[in-house]
């Protein structure tokens, strides 16, 4: 008799991966992030159990964004002080913020709970082409389409 595979902390082997962001779009690059991530381009996948990847992305203030959403996207938060909304354009997050806008993109395609706040935690974005991550020897990760 066949038992299924079930990932644990023991069994679960991870890889570095490096992404390049220049020139892709936001979304597209966001979810294909996610998804590994959470780990779901593994055949040992386990819902439950942070199976994923962790994901050095670099050139984040390279990223595109299609239409007119540098002007029209906005984001916004609150001080949570009265009066205190603060909204930013997607131009203004890609020229100041590059990699707090992705970040927040891959975020909210995460699960919403401790779970998917560990599988964040290894997610790295930088500005520029440099990463302090060359110990970990990472491989470029091509993403698909």
């Amino acid at each position: 008799m066949r038992t299924t595979f079930m990932a644990n902390a023991q069994n679960i082997e991870r890889k570095w991966l490096v992404v390049d962001a220049e020139g892709k779009t936001l979304g597209r690059l966001s979810s294909e992030v996610a998804s590994i991530l959470r780990g779901k381009h593994k055949p040992t996948y386990t819902p439950n159990v942070d199976t994923g990847d962790h994901v050095i992305i670099i050139n984040a203030s390279k990223i595109e964004l299609t239409g007119k959403k540098l002007t029209d996207k906005l984001y916004i938060r609150h001080t949570m002080h009265p009066g205190g909304l603060k909204t930013r354009t997607a131009l203004e997050m890609r020229t100041n913020y590059p990699t707090q806008m992705l970040e927040l993109a891959i975020k909210g395609m995460l699960p919403k709970n401790s779970l998917g706040r560990q599988m964040f935690k290894k997610l790295h974005v930088y500005a520029g082409a440099e990463h302090p991550h060359q110990a970990q020897q990472p491989e470029v990760y091509e993403l698909r389409g």
